[in-house]
């Protein structure tokens, strides 16, 4: 029977790859991400785990010691967050290239400077373009999940890209909630062994791996990621629909919430889709026509599932905890390459909110709503909006 825990968020992620079995986890300690690779090193020490834990003497070391196993034909885990996942840059494009389906889990943190220990996605939506997929949790028990999830896909020979799942700094890597753990079987029967055929260390079958790519085969190995990347959309449907019938979760791309004859929906992703989704009742109660959705996977960017979404409200207002400074909010400019050819589209806002840290608030939302129903009713407002700053300290 699946065992329920009351655990931090951390822990949950430090379960879930005690769970997957990797033959090697390599980490090096970070705020707000230490207690994973730290409740791992338990595991571990207590021989309730059977895995190579290597110390490591920095983020940078930690995804090459992951890249080298994987690359030898192991399964493969690490955690980190911030300025940790950004000394790991030039190494998860390593990874991706050489189609390693290394797992990492990421405490959501942001960027310095200032220096800020606190929670917003820049870390993770800095690193969109490196090859790796993206999944966010919502819950401690989503960040167990999606990382089983993750390894799953990581690994499906359609796709054989790494994966990092983000859950969002101290909201939940620090806060205790109720856990179902799965039963270890039930896991084994779901991921079954890895026993890769592109990448290992065998000397009866000597392999190249990582070799120069010249001018005439570069382009193609980085089509090959685009592929790959492109076949895990079909492929995280099959094992969300999978894992659903193991474990009784379900899990989409986009989740939505009260989206029933919306005129404005609220898109965002990780722990503020909890907080939406109380809003929303809140806002329903007063006889507003609002919804939100929460999205799940970020890389590969879901599409067709906006593009669905899109359809059923006049105004689409994206809510992230991140700026791609010069334009806008990196979610909100994907949502329009999504919807730029579309005959009919809604009126796309962009809200940057909560970053480093910074509580959203309800008075927060009311002021999306608020301009959101501006918008609505052909006020011309700004396209990027920036909610809940102190303008006295500026």
């Amino acid at each position: 029977m699946p065992m329920r825990k009351v655990m931090k968020g951390n822990e949950a992620a430090a379960w879930a790859a005690k769970l997957a079995k990797p033959k090697v986890v390599a980490a090096f300690p970070i705020t707000p991400s230490t207690l994973v690779p730290e409740k791992i090193s338990e595991f571990v020490a207590d021989g309730e785990m059977d895995a190579e834990f290597i110390k490591v003497e920095s983020e940078h070391s930690a995804i090459s010691a992951c890249v080298g196993a994987s690359a030898a034909g192991v399964r493969a885990f690490t955690a980190t967050a911030s300025q940790g996942l950004a000394l790991m840059h030039e190494i998860l494009f390593i990874a991706a290239g050489m189609r390693l389906p290394i797992v990492m889990a990421i405490g959501n943190r942001s960027l310095s400077a200032p220096i800020n220990i606190w929670n917003d996605w820049q870390d993770t939506i800095s690193e969109r373009d490196t090859g790796w997929m993206q999944f966010y949790a919502e819950n401690n028990q989503e960040a167990l999940d999606l990382i089983l999830i993750a390894f799953k896909v990581a690994e499906d020979e359609r796709v054989l890209l790494p994966a990092m799942v983000g859950f969002d700094a101290f909201i939940l890597t620090h806060t205790v909630e109720p856990v179902e753990i799965p039963d270890q079987e039930v896991v084994d029967e779901f991921l079954g062994e890895y026993v890769p055929k592109h990448a290992y260390l065998d000397p009866a079958r000597p392999i190249t791996q990582g070799a120069l790519g010249f001018p005439a085969h570069y382009m193609e190995a980085r089509y090959t990621v685009w592929q790959a990347m492109e076949n895990a959309r079909k492929v995280i449907k099959e094992v969300f629909d999978e894992f659903e019938k193991k474990f009784g979760r379900r899990y989409h791309m986009i989740e939505e919430y009260r989206t029933e004859d919306a005129e404005v929906i609220l898109l965002t992703m990780g722990s503020l889709a909890g907080t939406l989704k109380e809003f929303i009742d809140k806002k329903r109660e007063e006889g507003v026509k609002i919804g939100a959705a929460k999205m799940t996977v970020y890389r590969p960017f879901p599409i067709e599932e906006i593009r669905a979404l899109a359809k059923k409200t006049k105004v689409l207002a994206i809510l992230e905890k991140d700026i791609s400074f010069g334009i806008s909010g990196a979610v909100y400019t994907d949502v329009g390459r999504a919807l730029i050819n579309e005959k009919e589209k809604p009126i796309i806002l962009d809200f940057i909110l909560g970053l480093g840290g910074r509580d959203v608030t309800f008075e927060q939302l009311e002021e999306v709503v608020e301009i959101s129903k501006k918008a609505l009713e052909g006020e011309k407002v700004e396209e990027v909006n920036w909610i809940g700053l102190r303008k006295e300290i500026l």
